[in-house]
Formats: C-alpha cells, structure tokens, sequence
C-alpha cells in the first residue's frame, strides 16, 4: 500500500515538474525518487526476512512441542475437568455423546484464553477422542444431535486455529 502511495506521488511530481524543468532535472528527480522506492523496498525486504525468521522459529518449537508425548495423568485430569461426567469417551452412546460434546465446548470457551499451546495439545487430543467415538456410534445418532455435533467440531477448530494465529502474530512481532 506504501509503494503504491509513493509511487503515485513520484508520478505526479514528476509530472508537475515537468513544466517548469529541463529534461536533465526531470533526470535527477527520477533517480532520487528511485532510490527512495529501492530504500522503502529494501527496509521492507529486511522486515520479511526477520518474520519469516520469527515464524520458522515459531514452526520450529511449535513442532518440537508436538512430538513430545503427552501426559496421561495429566491428560486424564484435563479430561475429567472438561468432561465431567462424559469422560469416560469410550463408554458414550448416541444418548450421551452430544451432551458430552456440549459439555467439551462449554469448558474450552471458558478457559481458552488462560489455555497455553501445550494445554491446547491436551484439549486437541480429548477432542479426537471424542471424535473417535462419534465416527463408532455416528450411524445411530439423531440427525439433528449430528448435526449439532458438527458444528461444535467446527467451532473447536477454529478456536485452535485462532489461538494458532494469534501466537504466530505474537511470535512475529516479538523484538
């Protein structure tokens, strides 16, 4: 957007120039407007590469954080303060997986933003295993309590992914 507004600037200081200046002028102007564009574009060059550099190092831990085994006692606990009643998973039926979902949810709205990206990876593996157990039962399920289902798997998702961004963002801006 910069260039486009410095660039649109040179143009009509160039053309107003021209009526009042010889070609050699003009010359000049063109030039120091050029290396003015070069310096905008080299010092946007410069903040690329240092968010990119950023973002590899995000990816990086981000990846290193994803291989490490998760704690099954600690998994277990998350488990039971998310679920509460539903968490057994393996034990829901289709009368009681929906309210398990419902119950899922309720809990990742009211701690998501206190949530870390390790306690995401534990949220993140509760939920695939409720999936997991919807897909066994998916064909003895009420229609509208799928349907129901689906969209809180959608809005789980897109909680992670927006947490995913906005600590991509951070990780970026960071000095």
């Amino acid at each position: 957007m910069k260039k486009h507004v410095l660039f649109g600037l040179a143009a009509a200081g160039l053309l107003l120039a021209a009526c009042d200046s010889t070609p050699r002028e003009r010359q000049d102007m063109v030039k120091q407007e050029a290396r003015k564009l070069d310096t905008v574009v080299d010092e946007a060059a410069a903040k690329l590469r240092v968010a990119g550099r950023r973002a590899a190092r995000f990816d990086s831990v981000s990846k290193s954080r994803s291989r490490q085994p998760l704690d099954k006692a600690a998994e277990t606990a998350l488990t039971n303060e998310l679920l509460g009643t539903y968490a057994e998973v393996e034990a829901l039926t289709p009368a009681t997986i929906e309210p398990a979902f419902v119950q899922f949810m309720q809990q990742v709205r009211a701690r998501r933003r206190q949530w870390t990206q390790r306690d995401w990876d534990y949220a993140t593996a509760i939920s695939r295993r409720l999936n997991a157990q919807f897909r066994n039962i998916r064909l003895d399920i009420k229609g509208r309590d799928e349907l129901h289902i689906r969209a809180l798997q959608t809005e789980f998702t897109a909680l992670e992914t927006g947490r995913d961004v906005k600590d991509l963002g951070d990780a970026v801006k960071q000095p």
